[in-house]
């Protein structure tokens, strides 16, 4: 016998639902989007602003201005760089930095918060001063950084492995599974 006997289903993303239906649900980017492209709302700005928009437009409200749309990034780096390279305005967190840094650093290399914000922010600085950066933060990145309320799977999967430490990734992704598909308490957002 089930246990989910009487349990709430969730609905398909459609006009019919209200803003806080919608809240109430777990939605992938993808089912978002398809929904905004529906409903005609503009679909940039991330889940978290996409979403807000959305509850509005359900809710029959004037949706909240997209941000405006940024300019692509300028020139972007490319190999090869060295130490004395100076980051352009408008840099990512692209294969050719990862290279160097990796090259530089080691493999434990990689972008985490402190160095996607480095890279964001450090227009006009040396991939030298990345390096630096780096060292220089890894106490602090060690500490365990908050995860975005956009990365809803990162923090379930944190918190899930922190509560089962000998847990297998399999048993995670289907405890997983069934929290998305419960609803949330009211409104949530």
């Amino acid at each position: 016998m089930s246990s989910n006997v009487g349990a709430e289903v969730r609905p398909e993303p459609s006009a019919a639902l209200s803003g806080d239906e919608l809240a109430r649900w777990y939605w992938t980017l993808a089912e978002l989007t398809a929904l905004a492209r529906d409903l005609g709302v503009p679909r940039g700005g991330g889940k978290v602003a996409l979403t807000e928009r959305l509850r509005a437009a359900l809710d029959g409200v004037a949706p909240l201005a997209a941000p405006p749309r940024t300019r692509s990034a300028g020139r972007q780096l490319t190999a090869p760089v060295s130490g004395a390279t100076v980051i352009p305005e408008g840099q990512r967190c692209s294969q050719v930095l990862r290279e160097y840094f990796r090259r530089e650093i080691g493999p434990a290399f990689h972008f985490d918060s402190p160095m996607r914000t480095f890279v964001a922010e450090g227009a006009g600085r040396t991939l030298a001063d990345g390096v630096v950066h780096w060292h220089a933060t890894r106490r602090a990145a060690a500490q365990g950084q908050e995860i975005g309320s956009q990365f809803e799977l990162n923090r379930f999967l944190r918190d899930w492995h922190a509560e089962h430490p000998a847990g297998r990734r399999t048993e995670a992704l289907a405890a997983w599974r069934a929290h998305r598909d419960r609803p949330r308490g009211p409104a949530a957002g």
